[in-house]
């Protein structure tokens, strides 16, 4: 096995830099709230229903000759939930798709990633504690739950600012810039789990503000610099991340079950669309009735769903589980590795087809000239303006803070 502290110290960072940065867009903060209901709704949803169903599954005899308890279905529907970003932002770029359908999906997945981890520590140390868990247990288990992403958000904003407060320092000593911006985005990663807080949140929030303010701040030959070497440092780190996840299916030791193997798969599917038919299809038509340039179909709707690919994120969680604690730990790791087997070779070839065959509008080249680009600015502001003179500030001030 890859150990679970390299994957979360050392390759995992690199990944989630590189994607923050490429979720600094209008687009993306237009639909940021979309984002965080279908990440956060649409994550619980589906572990609370994957867990349950397989321990209903394998108490009925569904699964043949098998024995589980609750608890450790509700750890293994926690861990495999987790959508890997790397895999989805490698189709999705392959296929052009718009950029609201492209934001939408992506940051889904990176933050689907983090709340993820944080629900997977929550229930794993509610696992410990036996067949019997107090009410208050589980009260202080979904504060923690907030607490902790909430703290990693402040963590990386504060070291967002900071960045571009250094790099305000720095106008004679330019060579350094780069190295001054990645070292404050991996110190607010190791800062947030030194305080047990969110790291992949911390990251994404310190991407985010770095990409806001300090990047205003260096050279055009920092910032192609950073540009690049961050892009290459995440597809090396994610190579080698898959690299070891095919070692792992070469060993002596998996078990076997094809019952909860089938179900984990199917499960994994099925779950998916259901909860999204939820989460998704209702929360969409909340959405569209709201004041949207536009509008979310349908088919695009069940593209967001179908493109849950499971990649290393899941398989390094069920890694960590502890052997002594957790009874059916190998036959975890084998199912987790058939789920990832199916959904990036399966899901994940079938992707562009169904974009074709569902014809998703794509995304369009626009060139704008300097008189367009001058009108839209002054439209912005003069919204601005008004939001200003009513005293009400809504979508257009966040909407120009983010352009700037």
């Amino acid at each position: 096995y890859i150990h679970p502290d390299t994957f979360f110290l050392f390759l995992l960072p690199p990944c989630i830099l590189e994607a923050a940065y490429g979720l600094h867009d209008p687009v993306f903060f237009e639909n940021l709230g979309t984002i965080l209901f279908y990440a956060i709704f649409g994550t619980l949803i589906n572990c609370f229903i994957i867990g349950p169903v397989l321990f209903c599954l394998a108490y009925i005899g569904a699964m043949g000759t098998f024995s589980i308890s609750l608890i450790e279905c509700l750890v293994f529907s926690s861990l495999i939930v987790a959508v890997d970003p790397v895999a989805v932002l490698a189709i999705f770029q392959e296929v052009g798709v718009n950029s609201v359908l492209y934001f939408l999906v992506f940051g889904e997945s990176l933050l689907n990633d983090a709340v993820t981890v944080v629900l997977y520590n929550t229930i794993t140390t509610l696992s410990l504690m036996g067949g019997d868990i107090p009410v208050s247990e589980i009260g202080m288990a979904i504060a923690a739950f907030f607490v902790v992403s909430l703290g990693g958000l402040t963590i990386g904003l504060i070291f967002g600012l900071l960045s571009a407060l250094i790099t305000r320092l720095m106008m004679h000593i330019r060579v350094v810039e780069p190295l001054a911006i990645l070292s404050m985005a991996y110190a607010s990663y190791l800062m947030a789990e030194l305080f047990h807080f969110s790291g992949i949140i911390s990251m994404i929030g310190c991407g985010l503000m770095q990409m806001q303010f300090a990047f205003h701040n260096i050279s055009n030959n920092s910032s192609v610099t950073i540009k690049y070497f961050s892009k290459m440092l995440s597809n090396a780190c994610d190579c080698i991340i898959f690299m070891f996840l095919g070692i792992s299916l070469i060993r002596d030791n998996h078990q076997w079950h094809l019952g909860f193997v089938l179900w984990s798969v199917v499960l994994c599917l099925a779950v998916r669309f259901i909860g999204w038919l939820v989460v998704t299809y209702g929360l969409t038509f909340l959405v569209n009735k709201t004041n949207r340039s536009r509008c979310i179909g349908n088919r695009e709707q069940f593209i967001m769903a179908y493109g849950g690919l499971r990649g290393a994120v899941a398989f390094c969680l069920v890694v960590l589980l502890q052997n002594e604690h957790t009874r059916h730990k190998e036959l975890f790791v084998t199912a987790t590795l058939s789920v990832i087997l199916f959904t990036v070779f399966v899901q994940g070839i079938t992707i562009k087809p169904l974009v074709k065959l569902l014809r998703i509008e794509g995304e369009e080249e626009k060139v704008m000239c300097l008189y367009q680009e001058i009108n839209n600015h002054v439209i912005d502001h003069l919204l601005v303006f008004m939001e200003e003179v009513i005293g009400h500030y809504g979508h257009n001030s966040f909407q120009v803070l983010m352009k700037i």
